[in-house]
């Protein structure tokens, strides 16, 4: 024995003994396999010989585990121990074996010559028969089958006699079996004695077994380390491509396919880029991105592409790859690959920077699908859901449940001009329908609509008015985009709109001419932008095809002047003439709607008989009898319209957008005072908002000083704490207290994302 031998079993035997003090103080727990080979460990058996393996875990804990064996009973078999191939029929014990894939005979060492190969199956040492769930305290740490016990090797045997896929069977007996598949493959087979067909049962083997006692870290471990050499040996006979897309952070097959990608020039695609993420032992996936594990994969890889194309370049470091393995087996300690002359960049920090940017951004976006998808008795297919999915995902919301209602949309919108009912549009929402259309109803329709790409009139946010449950919706196509802001000229001409409607649906029916000057109001702007005029063109059928609602114009008629009211009549008159006819019950109407808006109803055939000589070329008088003679039938709306932008006053058509914002329907509070009123923040009431505001100075508060504090407030504290995470739940989709026994506590970052 050489000096350094003596040296190191010292250092071994100092360790051992430390650990047997240890041991002798507490409780030490049984452990039949190691969790990973990153822990401290020693184990002994009877015969004094001591086995170490000095590495730390995650943690930096060092961990020591005993278990104590029996002295190996001495074989007098001679037979050399040779490979049983699956079909191979074979006796022991009396009992005949046909499935293989073991080691059999008396004699195979281990690989540094050390003790018997523990996987060796030898059928002259004693065997009791035992079911295979009989287990003893033979069955240890680094477990052999020399070393178990008669009715330990029994009841091995008969598991090794079964289908092999028992998974309550004591985890030592599948790791003896895993030993000599592990022996198989990372030395007789890089010793060219296994064929490509035998490999790839080989490999189908170990994944069976992981997918029945993969519920062990430590056996899924192993198994996945075993794979991943497989498959660096053999790429031309065995893949994996899970492990390729999501490796652990020691991955072997990801360092590899990195550095082949590095060394060759090649840029790193997308699915590599993703894999580099997951592996990078200095960055944690953050929870969204762990939730959500297939929507982050889908938005990683399109926005990667989408910024670097191909893929980013890396230029080779100067550190080289090594291709390390770390058996199971403790026969097959010293076990050395061939090495490639490659460059190991998985640690190289400045494209992982680019990287990481690219999965905050993602983990960003991801944050209200996943905090929705936390909550209880949630789905993927929940409309909520859906319309919480990015915007870069919306192919993923089509195939999960929007792509019915983006047909049905596009159907409505190609053959009946988008108008559609509300309780048919409802359906698409998952949801029963409401007894009113609110705020809250409102926003899901518009939200649901830009989803899939399509607008919505009304649309509360820019037309100034809302639909009812049992009236209309029209959707267009391209909708308003996510960034959309309606200029001065769209609140204009959608008052104007409003108006004219008003006037051309008198009769209950509008007549061409009128739908073609109304529609000339919106194409002739050259100050309305695309996306402004497909809107207006959607609320203008919304309104032809809705009763006219003249709510509130009385009152704030009362706001104009002389000019302006002139502006308003001549629009209502123009409207009415635009079909190159006034009827008697046209004018009629025409009075109650003057009336309506604080206008004297006489001027109503003198405004008619002025329009109609001015367009004949005879210029208003005030003192030509009232008419109801057809006007020129050349009349056109916008000719009238165009009067307002070129009037003396400035102010007429900026009035007309504040005057004719549409109310609230008749009886309804008045949302806005409402909220003025009782609340300082939309959803809470001034009670439980400075109940928030005492509570978030501290981060921990005692039951009983919240009920002091709620007391004082006039409040109970448990509909308090409802009430104020309620609202939390609407401003950010989480809580921003938490009841813990007799403590409250305040999540600071929950208040951070509420005040904004």
């Amino acid at each position: 024995m050489t000096l350094w031998q003596l040296i190191g079993g010292a250092v071994i035997l100092y360790y051992a003994i430390k650990a047997i003090v240890a041991a002798s103080k507490q409780q030490v727990k049984k452990v039949s396999q190691p969790s990973s080979e990153n822990e401290i460990r020693v184990t002994m058996t009877t015969s004094n010989r001591v086995v170490a393996n000095s590495n730390r875990d995650d943690d930096d804990l060092a961990t020591f585990s005993i278990s104590y064996g029996y002295d190996e009973e001495k074989s007098k078999n001679k037979a050399p121990g040779k490979w049983i191939k699956p079909g191979e029929p074979i006796i022991i014990k009396g009992e005949e074996y046909s499935s293989g894939n073991f080691y059999f005979g008396g004699k195979l060492s281990s690989l540094d010559g050390y003790g018997v190969e523990a996987s060796l199956v030898d059928d002259s040492l004693k065997v009791e028969n035992k079911p295979s769930s009989f287990e003893d305290e033979s069955l240890g740490y680094w477990p052999k089958f020399i070393s178990l016990t008669p009715k330990g090797r029994g009841a091995f045997l008969n598991w090794l006699a079964g289908n092999r896929a028992d998974p309550e069977t004591p985890l030592g007996y599948v790791f003896i079996y895993f030993y000599g598949l592990e022996r198989r493959i990372t030395v007789d087979s890089i010793n060219q004695t296994v064929q490509d067909t035998e490999f790839k049962a080989l490999f189908d083997e170990v994944l069976r077994l992981q997918g029945i006692y993969g519920s062990s870290r430590s056996f899924s471990n192993y198994a996945t380390r075993l794979l991943e050499i497989m498959c660096l040996l053999r790429p031309h006979v065995v893949s994996h491509p899970e492990l390729e897309r999501s490796p652990k952070r020691d991955s072997l097959l990801f360092k590899h396919r990195l550095a082949t990608t590095v060394s060759e020039g090649k840029p790193v695609h997308a699915e590599l880029a993703l894999a580099w993420i997951r592996f990078y032992p200095d960055y944690n996936l953050k929870k969204p991105a762990r939730r959500c594990g297939y929507e982050f994969n889908q938005m990683f890889t399109r926005i990667y592409s989408e910024k670097y194309g191909g893929g980013i370049i890396v230029k080779p470091n100067k550190t080289r790859l090594k291709i390390a393995y770390h058996p199971a087996s403790s026969s097959l300690h010293g076990i050395s690959f061939p090495q490639q002359d490659l460059p190991d960049p998985s640690h190289l920090k400045g494209p992982v920077n680019k990287l990481i940017a690219i999965a905050d951004e993602c983990t960003s976006e991801l944050d209200a699908y996943s905090r929705y998808l936390a909550k209880p008795d949630t789905s993927r297919t929940d409309i909520e859901a859906l319309l919480l999915l990015p915007d870069d995902l919306g192919d993923l919301g089509a195939s999960l449940g929007l792509g019915k209602f983006k047909k049905w949309a596009g159907d409505a919108i190609s053959t009946k001009n988008g108008l559609v009912n509300v309780e048919e549009f409802w359906v698409y929402t998952k949801s029963p329908l409401p007894s009113k259309i609110n705020k809250k109803e409102a926003e899901l329709i518009q939200n649901l609509a830009q989803k899939v790409g399509y607008g919505i009139a009304p649309d509360t946010r820019y037309h100034h008015a809302k639909t009812s449950v049992d009236g209309m919706l029209v959707l267009f196509s391209e909708g308003h985009g996510k960034y959309f802001e309606p200029s001065k000229a769209f609140s204009e001409v959608g008052m104007a709109l409003r108006l004219g409607a008003m006037v051309a649906t008198i009769d209950s029916h509008v007549d061409q001419a009128e739908l073609i000057s109304l529609t000339q109001l919106i194409d002739h702007d050259a100050n309305l932008s695309p996306t402004e005029k497909r809107s207006l063109h959607a609320y203008l059928v919304w309104r032809l095809n809705t009763p006219s609602n003249a709510t509130g114009l009385k009152g704030r008629v009362k706001l104009l002047g002389k000019t302006e009211k002139s502006a308003v009549s001549r629009i209502l008159v123009g409207v009415a003439m635009a079909d190159g006819k006034i009827d008697p019950e046209e004018i009629k109407q025409l009075e109650k709607l003057y009336t309506l808006l604080g206008l004297d109803k006489t001027l109503v055939t003198r405004d008619i008989h002025g329009m109609s000589s001015s367009k004949a070329g005879l210029g208003p008088s005030s003192s030509q009898s009232e008419t109801s003679a057809p006007a020129s039938p050349s009349f056109q709306l916008n000719e009238s319209i165009l009067a307002i932008h070129e009037s003396e006053t400035k102010d007429v058509q900026s009035m007309l957008g504040a005057i004719f914002m549409e109310d609230e329907a008749a009886g309804e509070p008045n949302e806005a005072a409402v909220n003025t009123a009782a609340e300082v923040e939309p959803g809470i009431d001034k009670q439980h908002y400075s109940l928030f505001e005492s509570l978030i100075g501290k981060d921990k508060w005692s039951r009983d000083e919240v009920e002091a504090v709620c007391r004082d407030s006039g409040l109970m504290l448990s509909g308090a704490l409802e009430v104020i995470n309620d609202w939390s739940f609407d401003k950010v989709d989480a809580a921003v207290l938490e009841e813990d026994g007799d403590a409250i506590y305040v999540d600071q970052e929950i208040v951070e994302e509420i005040e904004g």
